[in-house]
């Protein structure tokens, strides 16, 4: 079950985040500005932060620096009714991984938490061996036997996304949410085009298979694990 701390000066926020996160199956843990969240941060492991930025004491962008000055990469969805695109930019530059403005609609927030989660995950478990294929996410390296090949960030995610649950069905939205970001411009050509080249790249491998699934996306079918 995953944990979830609301920074959030607002009381009647908190409490409608707690009954919607709470309803989900989340753990809930609440804060009132950053310098009351960075004290439970020293004693809870948190999966995701839902973030403010207006707050007293320590506002939201401030609370941001302190985690990545120190190399806390705690996933962060800003959550805030500044809708200037300088606040969302500075909000990105110092480490958020989503935005959203208020009034928050809770059903894209849970959308928006489980992609940040899955993406955290795949991030978190780091390698994926496969019979003699291993995938190192901190390198962005497949290695068969001699064979290495180092592949550009967005082939290797959406790779590593693929062989992390094999003959699990991707839509093309999907794998844009998760790998581009909702934010993103990308369209189901660039995903079509990074799949065929993954196909080029590794048609030679036994191991495994990027197969379409007609009307719907792709997956990935183990073929020989010798």
């Amino acid at each position: 079950m995953n944990s979830i701390l609301v920074v959030e000066d607002e009381k009647h926020v908190r409490k409608l985040l707690d009954t919607v996160l709470t309803r989900e199956g989340y753990n809930v843990y609440q804060a009132e500005d950053g310098v009351e969240a960075l004290e439970i941060l020293k004693v809870q492991f948190i999966d995701l932060i839902i973030l403010d930025i207006m707050m007293p004491n320590m506002d939201g962008f401030e609370f941001v620096k302190e985690l990545r000055d120190v190399n806390i990469m705690t996933p962060i969805l800003m959550a805030t009714a500044k809708h200037l695109p300088e606040e969302k930019k500075r909000g990105f530059r110092l480490g958020i991984d989503d935005y959203m403005t208020k009034p928050l609609d809770t059903e894209e927030m849970l959308l928006r938490m489980r992609a940040i989660l899955r993406r955290a995950h795949i991030a978190d478990a780091r390698k994926i061996v496969l019979g003699r294929v291993n995938l190192d996410y901190d390198t962005l390296t497949v290695t068969r036997d001699l064979d290495k090949q180092t592949l550009p960030q967005k082939e290797f995610y959406l790779l590593y996304k693929l062989l992390s649950y094999p003959e699990r069905i991707f839509t093309r939205i999907q794998l844009m949410d998760e790998i581009w970001g909702m934010e993103s411009e990308t369209s189901d050509t660039t995903v079509n085009v990074h799949i065929n080249r993954l196909r080029k790249r590794f048609e030679s491998y036994p191991e495994f298979e990027i197969v379409s699934v007609r009307g719907l996306g792709y997956k990935v079918v183990k073929t020989n694990e010798v």
